[in-house]
């Protein structure tokens, strides 16, 4: 996909983390970029050449009135979302209903709204941000799993459906990334709840690797390969060693990756 400096890219999430550093990248390629935050005044360290649009996803008319901003984008990057953690058992449904409408179908109406001008062109790119943790559930963290793991196969299903038309549609699963958002994570656990020791020993586990894991760059550069590939792969996956992890996964059995997966994190 050639970059010239009339394309458009609408990258969700681009307060911080992945989604500052992927509309950094594509801004310093030449592309006319819009980053989302649900409050662009309070951005605190905007990125230079990136145009700043206001994005609930938990609203569908804070959904539409950007899609209608940045009007003809040719390049989606759904990035946003909330990272949760809890045991199953003690989720809130209403935690629950905000984390698959924060990452899942606010993502998926987002690019509901921005397809059929893609479609018209026959021309773009739609980038699910995932988790190899859709790939590696870990216990405690069921939610989030879910979601990525859905939005995954949103993107798997539709790649099929908008390819004659010229739009290439993939998902990046990032492994751990150093990126700040053990501090941000919304966490649901009952002071006295028989979970408790399994859940800090998973979450010191979780929060350590990230301290040790890649940065948002090194997943922006992968990003922005899968926007430029003339023909981007289904599925990208970046850290956490993911070319070797992948091979395990497909050479043992489930049940034994699963739990590979516990007792990297102390389980």
């Amino acid at each position: 996909m050639a970059t010239t400096p009339s394309r458009t890219a609408l990258v969700t999430g681009a307060s911080s983390g992945i989604g500052a550093a992927v509309a950094a990248a594509l801004a310093r390629r030449g592309y006319r970029v819009y980053g989302t935050s649900r409050t662009p005044e309070a951005v605190t360290a905007p990125v230079p050449g990136v145009e700043y649009l206001a994005l609930d996803l938990t609203d569908d008319a804070s959904i539409e009135a950007c899609a209608a901003a940045a009007g003809p984008v040719d390049v989606l990057v759904n990035n946003a979302g909330e990272s949760q953690s809890g045991p199953l058992e003690e989720l809130p449904m209403e935690a629950l209903e905000r984390v698959f409408r924060t990452n899942v179908f606010g993502a998926v109406r987002l690019t509901q709204l921005v397809l059929p001008g893609m479609r018209e062109r026959r021309n773009g790119r739609v980038v699910m941000v995932g988790s190899m943790l859709a790939s590696f559930p870990l216990a405690f963290r069921s939610s989030y799993v879910a979601t990525k793991a859905a939005l995954k196969g949103f993107a798997d299903a539709l790649r099929r459906e908008v390819s004659p038309y010229g739009i290439g549609v993939t998902t990046v699963e990032p492994g751990s990334i150093n990126t700040g958002i053990s501090e941000r994570r919304t966490q649901y656990v009952g002071a006295a709840s028989p979970f408790a020791d399994e859940y800090r020993t998973m979450l010191s586990a979780l929060n350590a690797n990230e301290a040790r894991g890649i940065s948002a760059d090194t997943v922006a550069r992968t990003v922005v390969r899968a926007i430029e590939a003339d023909r981007p792969r289904p599925l990208y996956a970046v850290g956490s060693n993911a070319p070797v992890v992948f091979a395990l996964r497909r050479l043992f059995p489930r049940s034994v990756v699963l739990r590979m997966v516990s007792r990297k994190h102390g389980l």
